[in-house]
C-alpha cells in the first residue's frame, strides 16, 4: 500500500481563498493523498490572561481560516482527486466540519482536552491524532477515551513539536511503541525537513501516513520557523518512498521476466565459460550487432 502524504497548510495560507486554492493544486500535483487545513477562532484558542499580555497571540487572528471557504476547498479537492482534513481547536468545529472532512486530525496540543476527542470521535469519521510530547499513558488514554466514544478508524501520528525538530529527537522507534500498545495504525508529522528522517520512518518503521508542513512559495506566516517543506522539496521524496515500497514484491526468490533470456549466459558448471553450453551450440550472433 502506497504511504498516504498529508500537506499541512496550516498558517501559510494568508486568509486567501486563491492561494488556499493553490496549495490544494500543488500538493495533489506532488502526489500526496490529502491536504489539511486548520480552524480555529484565537479567541477561543488561548486564555483570555494570555491575549491580554500578548499581541502576538492577538496577531494570530489574521492566521484564521474563513469558514466560509470550506465548501470551496472541499470542491477543489473532488477536483483534484485528494482527500480534504481539517484541524478543529473548537468544539463547534467539530459539527461546521463534519458534513466536509475526509477525516479530522487532533493536534498535539489539543491530545489531553477529552471532550474534543469524544466529538470527533462521535462523527464515526476517522480521526488522526498527533501525538507530540505525550507520555505512553496519555496516549493510551486518549486512544481509550476515542474508541469508547465510538471511533473507529484511527491513526496515531508520532512527531516532536519542535519546530524545527532535529533528527536526534526523533525517537522513530516510537512507531513501533505505538502500534504494539494501540493496535492501529501508525505515522509520522514530520517537523525536521529532512528526507533521511522521512525514508527511515517509513522504509524501517513501517509509517503508514506522513504529514508534513507545505509552504509554497517561501512566503508563508510559518516558513521562517524552518519547519515547512517547498513542493520541489517533498515532491522527490513521495516518488522515492512509494517507488521504494513497490520493490518490495512477493519474497520468492525467483528469477523475473527480465532475468529469464540472461540465465542463458551464465558460467557453464563445467569449465566456468560463459554462456551455458547448450546456448552456445545453436548461438548465432545477432544481426544487430555484427
Amino acid at each position: 500500500m502506497p504511504v498516504r502524504f498529508v500537506a499541512e497548510v496550516s498558517s501559510n495560507h494568508h486568509q486567501n481563498l486563491d492561494r488556499c486554492l493553490a496549495f490544494i493544486d500543488r500538493a495533489a500535483a506532488i502526489g500526496c493523498a490529502a491536504v489539511k487545513f486548520q480552524l480555529f477562532k484565537v479567541r477561543e484558542l488561548f486564555a483570555p490572561e494570555v491575549l491580554e499580555q500578548s499581541e502576538v497571540h492577538r496577531a494570530r487572528e489574521q492566521w484564521e481560516l474563513p469558514i466560509s471557504y470550506i465548501p470551496k476547498l472541499v470542491a477543489r479537492c473532488r477536483q483534484r482527486d485528494i482527500q480534504f482534513s481539517c484541524t478543529p481547536f473548537y468544539l463547534q468545529a467539530v459539527q461546521e466540519l463534519e458534513p466536509f472532512v475526509d477525516f479530522y486530525k487532533i493536534a498535539s496540543y489539543e491530545l489531553l482536552w477529552d471532550d474534543l476527542l469524544i466529538a470527533c470521535a462521535q462523527t464515526q469519521k476517522p480521526v488522526v491524532l498527533s501525538t507530540g510530547m505525550s507520555t505512553m499513558d496519555e496516549v493510551i488514554h486518549a486512544t481509550r477515551v476515542m474508541r469508547e466514544a465510538g471511533c473507529q478508524d484511527l491513526t496515531l501520528l508520532h512527531c516532536v513539536s519542535g519546530y524545527p525538530a532535529v533528527p536526534s529527537e526523533c525517537n522513530l522507534s516510537s512507531l513501533e511503541t505505538l502500534r504494539e500498545h494501540c493496535e492501529c495504525a501508525v505515522g509520522w508529522s514530520d517537523h525536521t525537513v529532512n528526507p533521511g528522517v522521512v525514508y527511515r520512518a517509513v522504509h524501517r518503521w513501517g509509517a503508514a501516513m506522513v504529514e508534513f508542513h507545505l509552504d509554497l512559495d517561501r512566503q508563508g506566516e510559518e516558513y521562517q520557523a524552518g519547519h515547512c517543506w517547498l513542493p520541489e522539496e517533498m515532491a522527490p521524496v513521495i516518488q522515492q518512498v512509494n517507488c521504494g515500497l513497490g520493490a518490495d514484491g512477493h519474497g520468492v526468490k525467483a528469477p523475473t521476466a527480465s532475468e529469464v533470456d540472461e540465465r542463458k549466459w551464465r558460467a557453464d558448471p563445467l569449465d566456468g565459460l560463459r554462456p551455458l553450453q547448450q546456448v552456445r551450440e545453436t548461438w548465432i550472433q545477432p544481426a544487430s550487432v555484427r
